[in-house]
């Protein structure tokens, strides 16, 4: 019997975790994959925007400013990369421009600080590889980057430090209210609690329809990119948007939080809510799009391509709090599209309140410090290496030759709370794997360690959880195959 069920680890669901640990009461997450950050959370610009495109008075508005704010002490604490490098709103025609005021106004009414509307001069100076054929844009210098996965596991941490469980590869089938208790069947069993909390993304609203009489529906609308090595100099210092679609933000070219270069989204409503693949006609619509940005745009260093489906609510709003039409302690954060990731540590707060208010849970006595990620061993300096590999030399192991991973930030990403299992969850740890060569050449070490570190056998580890195991046999099961067949 459990106080709290959050169902869904993505950002939203882990910060909301992290909250909720700092009041008395047992709570678990349930999600239906192998690990954290899984859907949307792994799988986005990572952009902390500033909030002038968000429609005043909505929640998105409110939370996006709201959670903007609140970013760059969260990150230092937690030891997420995090970098304040501002984002531009290319205008190309003074149709354009009327755009960019209106953004501009909404800002303003939103609280977003030091916007300002530029002309072509000053954007070629902040960005000398900008078509030159733009006319104006909208500067929004509070804008910044973050490692979208890192943040999730972070707060993930923090809140198994704090006594969350996480139960992952337990898909909800079924949600009922009985006796003030909530009752969540699983193919694990049947979880009990006196409050349950639904943020569980692009499921969210089948969820919901279960227990309210008042129906949402939810878009999965899939976006895809291209991600540049960062071994070659991402073109732009800045994040660069262009005037906004009914579909959204538009297609940008950005910096990550970690270097590299980020070209996407495309927008497709589609009918399969996990259907990540990557298509033709979407990835040329985003490097027709980018050439608008940067007409000289260059594919040649691109280690991968990938997708990400976000959850778009049909009001176009999230919908936080309390369930409508559904008994009591039932709540949720559902519909949390872009600016989502901003949001979330706005949203956690304020919601965790309300479901601890309503619970009546009194504080904690006692709430650990988070421990930060791990500085990474490729941004240390030569001093700081030696002194890392003289008090662990598993630091003088190099796994990933690609990004400089060693391994001892492999075996602590999986000796971690919430630790990795597989070899996606060692990459999104760690980024070994991440690299030019996409784990080719790491990711058998990878697997021994995590057969070291979890003992189990390399026949059961997987690439993402589930059938996704990366071996079919041993040569013995083949030797004696053959000798069967003699």
């Amino acid at each position: 019997m459990y106080d709290i069920l959050i169902i869904g680890a993505g950002v939203v669901g882990c910060a909301l975790a992290r909250k909720l640990s700092q009041y008395e009461g047992k709570i678990a997450v349930l999600d239906r994959a192998e690990d954290v950050a899984d859907g949307a959370s792994k799988a986005n610009s990572g952009i902390v925007h500033a909030g002038f495109d968000a429609k005043p008075g909505t929640k998105k508005a409110y939370y996006n400013v709201k959670g903007a704010k609140m970013y760059g002490a969260l990150a230092k604490q937690l030891g997420v990369p995090y970098d304040p490098i501002g984002a531009l709103v290319l205008g190309f025609s003074e149709e354009d421009r009327l755009t960019l005021q209106k953004l501009y106004d909404q800002g303003k009414v939103n609280g977003v600080e030091q916007l300002r509307i530029i002309e072509h001069d000053e954007i070629m100076a902040l960005e000398p590889n900008t078509n030159p054929a733009a006319v104006c844009a909208l500067y929004a210098p509070t804008s910044a980057v973050v490692s979208p996965y890192e943040m999730t596991l972070a707060l993930s941490y923090h809140a198994a430090q704090n006594g969350v469980e996480f139960i992952f590869d337990c898909p909800v089938e079924k949600i009922y209210e009985e006796n003030d208790t909530w009752h969540v069947e699983t193919p694990k069993g049947t979880l009990s609690a006196r409050a349950i909390v639904n943020c569980a993304g692009v499921g969210a609203a089948a969820l919901h329809n279960m227990i309210s009489d008042q129906p949402v529906e939810i878009v999965p609308r899939r976006g895809e990119y291209y991600l540049l090595d960062h071994t070659v100099k991402c073109p732009f210092g800045r994040t660069m948007f262009q005037v906004p679609s009914k579909m959204g933000k538009g297609v940008l070219i950005s910096p990550t939080a970690h270097g590299n270069a980020l070209l996407g989204p495309s927008a497709e409503d589609i009918d399969d809510a996990y259907d990540t693949a990557t298509t033709r006609k979407g990835l040329d619509f985003v490097l027709d799009k980018c050439r608008l940005t940067w007409p000289k745009v260059n594919i040649r260093p691109v280690i991968t391509t990938f997708s990400g489906v976000r959850a778009h609510p049909t009001s176009d709003d999230f919908i936080i709090g309390a369930v409508h039409g559904a008994p009591d302690n039932a709540f949720e954060a559902i519909g949390i599209e872009s600016p989502g990731l901003t949001a979330a540590p706005a949203i956690a707060e304020e919601l965790g309140e309300m479901v601890a208010e309503h619970l009546k849970l009194p504080a904690a006595r006692m709430v650990k410090a988070p421990v930060p990620l791990l500085h990474p061993f490729f941004a240390m300096t030569e001093e700081e290496r030696a002194a890392a590999c003289k008090k662990n030399p598993d630091y003088g192991r190099i796994v990933c030759r690609c990004e400089v991973v060693t391994e001892a930030e492999i075996r602590d990403a999986i000796r971690r709370p919430v630790g990795a299992k597989s070899i996606d969850g060692v990459k999104r740890r760690t980024r070994a794997g991440m690299g030019r060569c996409q784990g080719g050449f790491c990711s058998p070490r990878v697997m021994e360690i995590l057969c070291e570190e979890l003992k189990c056998s390399p026949l059961d580890i997987t690439k993402c959880g589930g059938e996704s195991k990366l071996l079919a046999g041993t040569l013995d099961d083949i030797a004696k195959e053959a000798r069967g067949h003699e």
